[in-house]
């Protein structure tokens, strides 16, 4: 692969949006996704974050770190794949989420140039709300998927 950058189709952001801040924002991007952005060289996790959130954090391990972070924020909208059964799914989703929007089919992201991958992104995908302005956003949005409102769920 040339990069590791894989941007959120824009349909989605126009569905969801508008969005104050997002924190993992890639240094080149043909389309805004918040008011403003935050860059790897910016270092979104070290900085104060207000208002609501989107991010499509980085993917693996760190993950986890950037969902922790806008749990404890509690206002924003996430996406990554649905990895239900991940410990990052019982640290940070399930205990603090709002909502949930499973993506109907799977994802085309976009390169930095704007381009649509030609592939899939392999694994199904999830978007995660939390608080309740981004679950009213979430299960509002016309994303075809299965919407869980998590506020009304009762834990086990």
């Amino acid at each position: 692969m040339k990069s590791d950058v894989w941007l959120t189709p824009p349909w989605i952001i126009k569905a969801l949006g508008p969005f104050d801040l997002d924190p993992c924002s890639p240094l080149d991007r043909p389309w805004d996704t918040a008011a403003k952005h935050y860059t790897i060289d910016d270092d979104g996790l070290s900085r104060e974050w207000e208002g609501n959130v989107w991010m499509n954090p980085p993917y693996g391990l760190q993950a986890a770190t950037w969902l922790g972070r806008l749990a404890k924020h509690g206002d924003g909208i996430a996406l990554v794949f649905a990895r239900t059964e991940t410990r990052m799914f019982f640290d940070w989703v399930w205990p603090y989420a709002t909502a949930l929007l499973f993506i109907e089919g799977r994802l085309h992201f976009h390169h930095p140039d704007g381009s649509r991958a030609k592939a899939n992104s392999g694994a199904p995908s999830v978007l995660i709300a939390y608080g309740d302005r981004a679950a009213r956003k979430l299960i509002n949005s016309g994303v075809p998927g299965a919407r869980v409102d998590l506020r009304k769920a009762v834990a086990a």
